[in-house]
């Protein structure tokens, strides 16, 4: 399969044509994330979140550009979001120029929040019974047994890129039931 064909296919929804995408591009966005994190853990949940938002928005891809620039500008842009976000957890409470103390935001939750947390995960817990058996199963094994891809890849005889793949649809199925629910 092309690459032109593959995008046309996923633009179609067609899930053969996401996993030649994602195998053909994975190592791509993974090197580039890694470059800029030094971490590798990072540089999958990025990697993970640049083609899930590339594939929900594969209908704005435009041909003109090459696919690979598309998805590290995706990747780029999803990483200094998430740089923003921890800038914001950490204030300068210095009086003067002299000394600099930083204060830390407690983001502990409250009793009120831990209630609301359970509540929640109560729903959630739900949620995930409505999606089918190998989709529970996945979001149990990396969310709630917090394995590896690696391990759950051993635990399920399944590749790697297969487990990703199963993982961001049952995420994006779980969320479709969340909202409507």
């Amino acid at each position: 399969m092309e690459i032109k064909e593959a995008i046309t296919k996923a633009k179609n929804k067609e899930q053969i044509a996401f996993n030649f995408l994602l195998d053909t591009f994975w190592n791509d966005v993974y090197s580039f994330q890694l470059n800029r994190t030094h971490n590798e853990n990072d540089a999958e949940d990025i990697t993970i979140q640049t083609f899930s938002k590339a594939f929900d928005k594969i209908d704005t891809y435009k041909q003109e550009y090459k696919f690979k620039t598309w998805l590290i500008t995706i990747s780029k842009n999803i990483h200094i979001d998430l740089v923003r976000k921890q800038k914001k957890t950490i204030n300068n409470t210095s009086k003067d120029n002299d000394d600099n103390y930083l204060e830390i935001i407690d983001d502990s939750p409250t009793p009120e929040d831990k209630i609301i947390t359970e509540q929640n995960l109560a729903k959630l817990l739900r949620d995930i019974k409505k999606l089918k058996p190998h989709y529970q199963e996945v979001i149990n094994l990396r969310y709630f047994q917090e394995l590896s891809y690696k391990e759950i890849s051993e635990e399920l005889k399944e590749p790697i890129n297969n487990v990703k793949v199963k993982l961001l649809r049952a995420k994006k199925l779980l969320a479709e039931i969340i909202t409507k629910s």
